[in-house]
C-alpha cells in the first residue's frame, strides 16, 4: 500500500497526492458543516451557540490523538522513504495501542468534567443544557474518532489517499442522514446532531478496520494481539514527536476555548456568528491544510531517501496551489458574506453580524497559503520543539493576546476580538518560512537514517 513518492515528478505527485486529501476534508468540513445547517434551520441560534462551544471542547481532547497520529505519520512517511518495513509494523502497533489508551483516558475526563468546563466557558444559559447533551454524546463516543485518525494518519504517511477518502465518504453520507433524522423528525436538537456524528465516525472507523484487516499482507501489519505491543524505541520517538505536537494543537485550540468566552459575552448572536463563521474559515483552510497534509508526506520521505532538493520543490509547489486556493476563496468571501452565511441561518442578527466576521477573516487570508507550505516542512523532518514553540506562540501570545489587546486595551469591542483571532495566524507563518529559507535544518538529524532513493 506504500506509495513511493521519490521519483517522479513532484508538482504532479503532490497533487495527486492533495486531491484525494482535499476531498477527505472537504468531506469532513461538510457533515460538521451540516450539523450546524441542520441544527440552524430546526433549533435555531441556541442550537448554533450549543454546537459551537462544545465542539470546541471536544476538539481540545481530540488534539491528543491528533498529536500522536501526526507523528506517527511523520515516522512512518519517514520509514517508508527509507524503506524500513519492519519499523513501520512496530510503529502502527504502537500507535494503535498508545491512541487507545489515550482515548479511553478521554472518554473518562470529558464525561466527569463537562459541567465545570462549559460554565467556564461562559455558555449562554439559553443554550446552556443542549452543550451538555452534545458534549456528553460525544465524549462518550469519542475512542471512534481517535481510531479513524489513526488510521487515516498511517495511510497519509505511506503516501494513501484514496482509502481515507471512501472511509470519510462513508460516514459523511451517514452523518447527513442521521442529521437530517435526528434534528429533525425525531426533534433530538443539539444532542442529535452529536448523535449522527459519533454513528457515523464509528461505522467509518470499523468499516476501515474490517477493510485493512482483509488486506493485512499488503499493509505490513497482521492485526495479530502481539503485533499491537507497545515497542519501546517507537514509543519513544511517537512521545518525543508527539508531545509537542498535542500540545502545539491543544495550545491554539484552548485559545479557541478563551476566543468563544471572549465572544460569548456579547450574547447569543454573536455566539452564533463565530460558530458559522468558524465552518465558513474552514472551507478554505481545509483545502490549504490538505496541501499541507500531502507536502508533509512527501518531504517525509524524500527526506529520508536523501533527496533534499525535492523536499524544497515540495515547499514550492505546496505555496503555488495554496496561493490560488486563497485567491479563489478570498474572492467568494469578500463577494458573498451575507449569501454564505444563509446557508447556516436565517437569524437577522447572524446575517447582519456576518460582514464583520467575513472583514476581518480577510485581512488573515493570505497568511494561510504561507503557513500551510512551510509548515509542513517543519513537521515532514520532524521538528516537533519548533512547531510546538510556533504553536504556543501563536495559540497563547499572539491569539489570546490580540484579542484582549484591541479589545480591552484599545476598546474595539467584538471587532477587536476578531481582528486578533484572524492576525494571530501571521505569527505562525512567517516564522515557518523564515526557518525553511535560513537552511539551519540542513544540520539536523532525521528520525530514521536517510538512505539514497532507488536509481538516484
Amino acid at each position: 500500500m506504500v506509495n513511493d513518492l521519490t521519483r517522479g515528478s513532484v508538482f504532479r505527485n503532490l497533487v495527486r497526492l492533495a486531491l484525494p486529501f482535499m476531498l477527505s476534508n472537504l468531506l469532513q468540513t461538510f457533515y460538521s458543516m451540516i450539523d450546524m445547517i441542520v441544527v440552524g434551520q430546526y433549533v435555531g441560534s441556541t442550537g448554533l451557540s450549543a454546537v459551537t462551544v462544545s465542539a470546541q471542547v471536544i476538539m481540545l481532547m481530540t488534539t491528543i490523538a491528533m498529536g500522536f497520529a501526526s507523528a506517527g505519520q511523520i515516522l512512518i512517511s519517514q520509514q517508508a522513504g527509507a524503506r524500513d518495513t519492519a519499523g513501520m509494523k512496530e510503529t502502527i502497533g504502537t500507535l494503535f495501542s498508545t491512541v487507545g489508551a489515550v482515548g479511553v483516558l478521554m472518554t473518562v475526563l470529558g464525561l466527569a468534567l463537562h459541567g465545570p468546563v462549559l460554565r467556564l466557558l461562559n455558555v449562554p444559559q439559553e443554550s446552556y443544557s443542549q452543550a451538555v447533551d452534545y458534549m456528553l454524546v460525544c465524549s462518550g463516543g469519542i475512542l471512534f474518532t481517535f481510531g479513524y485518525n489513526t488510521v487515516s494518519a498511517i495511510l497519509r504517511g505511506m503516501g494513501d489517499g484514496k482509502r481515507p477518502l471512501v472511509f470519510i465518504a462513508i460516514a459523511s453520507l451517514l452523518n447527513v442522514v442521521l442529521d437530517l433524522l435526528f434534528v429533525g423528525p425525531l426533534g433530538l436538537r443539539a444532542a442529535g446532531a452529536a448523535w449522527a456524528t459519533i454513528i457515523a465516525q464509528g461505522v467509518s472507523f470499523l468499516i476501515s478496520i474490517c477493510y485493512l484487516y482483509r488486506r493485512r499482507e499488503q499493509f505490513g501489519f497482521d492485526f495479530k494481539l502481539q503485533s499491537f505491543r507497545i515497542a519501546r524505541e517507537k514509543l519513544m520517538i511517537l512521545l518525543k514527536l508527539g508531545f509537542p505536537m498535542a500540545l502545539q494543537h491543544s495550545a491554539i485550540t484552548i485559545s479557541m476555548l478563551f476566543i468563544n468566552g471572549f465572544i460569548n459575552v456579547y450574547g447569543l448572536a454573536a455566539s452564533a456568528t463565530f460558530g458559522v463563521g468558524r465552518r465558513v474559515e474552514m472551507m478554505a483552510t481545509m483545502l490549504t491544510m490538505s496541501v499541507s497534509m500531502a507536502a508533509s508526506t512527501m518531504i517525509g520521505q524524500n527526506m529520508a531517501a536523501g533527496e533534499q532538493k525535492r523536499s524544497k520543490q515540495t515547499v514550492y509547489s505546496a505555496l503555488l496551489i495554496n496561493v490560488v486556493i486563497a485567491a479563489l476563496a478570498f474572492t467568494c468571501f469578500a463577494l458573498w458574506p451575507r449569501a454564505i452565511f444563509s446557508i447556516f441561518t436565517q437569524d437577522e442578527e447572524v446575517l447582519e453580524l456576518s460582514s464583520l466576521f467575513m472583514t476581518t477573516l480577510l485581512i488573515g487570508l493570505p497568511a494561510f497559503p504561507i503557513m500551510h507550505a512551510f509548515s509542513p516542512f517543519i513537521q515532514g523532518i520532524g521538528n516537533a520543539r519548533l512547531n510546538l514553540i510556533i504553536g504556543l506562540m501563536d495559540g497563547v501570545v499572539a491569539r489570546i493576546g490580540l484579542c484582549l489587546l484591541f479589545e480591552r486595551v484599545l476598546d474595539m469591542g467584538m471587532y477587536g476580538i476578531l481582528l486578533g483571532y484572524s492576525l494571530a495566524t501571521y505569527v505562525t507563518a512567517l516564522p515557518s518560512a523564515a526557518y525553511f529559507f535560513s537552511g539551519v535544518w540542513k544540520k539536523r538529524k532525521l528520525l530514521v537514517e536517510a538512505k539514497p532513493s532507488p536509481g538516484a
